[in-house]
């Protein structure tokens, strides 16, 4: 009973911020707008500023305040919210690692700058194929990822292969658990020659809305364990891994993520090739 009740005071500590935000745009927002916009116009600003300005805002600020705690199991978005699990790692270096990556059909994702993002949406619009369009940043303990890359799937431009990967040190031993994986050492990464690239890898495979705001989103693929297959099967064909170790994260879990009726699912490892490009 009592952790029927805080899951439930959990939902509705999500679900407030949107309902604040919901009568601040009804009651001052929209009218605003709607005095000096048309109709149209109005609605699609004041859902803008609500759904990725205001809400996100004042969520971010709660996470500021009272970060998450959980074991490295799973990457959060910027507002703090579940979302892609941690299932694929790759020891080398930052080289080695773009080299393997493209080598098997994989781009390296374009930065999130006006110059990118421009392209972005003009590809959307005209329906041009954009093999390195820039994807979105999610965070593993605060840090955004620091390489990513994906692949897109023939004859469906509304879903693609992904992976994010966040630059690691680790205790060099035989045998290789979370707790001798060292996520803070962030000066060190990029001009280290022994990293580990700890991934999460994931399949668009549709679009959503996101639960807690309503901005428009990708949907998911649940089985995140074959993507990661997928990106260790590649890499062992082309012959820039061989022996693949694995790491217990937790034990296998389905996550409800902030994706409207979306989840995923995998069996809480992540395994390990050491690349030899």
């Amino acid at each position: 009973m009592i952790q029927y009740i805080l899951r439930v005071a959990k939902r509705f500590a999500v679900l407030l911020p949107g309902l604040i935000i919901a009568f601040i745009s009804v009651r001052n927002i929209f009218p605003y707008f709607d005095r000096r916009l048309p109709l149209g116009l109005a609605l699609l600003v004041t859902y803008i500023i609500g759904a990725y300005v205001l809400i996100p805002g004042i969520i971010r600020v709660v996470r500021a305040v009272r970060p998450a705690r959980h074991l490295p199991l799973y990457c959060v978005t910027p507002d703090g919210f579940a979302s892609d699990p941690l299932n694929v790692g790759l020891i080398g270096t930052r080289r080695q690692l773009i080299t393997a990556m493209e080598k098997i059909g994989w781009h390296m994702a374009d930065p999130h700058t006006p110059r990118y993002l421009v392209r972005f949406v003009a590809s959307t619009l005209l329906n041009i194929p954009y093999l390195n369009a820039p994807v979105s940043s999610l965070y593993l303990f605060g840090r955004k990822q620091d390489l990513a890359f994906e692949k897109p799937i023939t004859g469906d431009l509304g879903a693609r292969h992904h992976v994010r990967f966040w630059a690691t040190t680790f205790d060099q031993t035989d045998d290789l658990t979370f707790r001798r994986i060292h996520w803070h050492h962030r000066s060190r990464h990029v001009q280290g020659d022994n990293l580990l690239w700890v991934g999460a890898a994931s399949l668009d495979s549709g679009i959503s809305f996101v639960r807690h705001n309503f901005q428009v989103t990708h949907m998911i693929a649940p089985d995140t364990d074959a993507e990661r297959e997928l990106i260790l099967n590649d890499l062992k064909k082309a012959k820039f891994i061989n022996k693949i170790d694995g790491v217990k994260l937790g034990n296998p879990y389905r996550l409800v993520n902030r994706v409207w009726r979306g989840y995923l699912k995998t069996d809480g490892r992540m395994r390990v090739g050491k690349l030899k490009i």
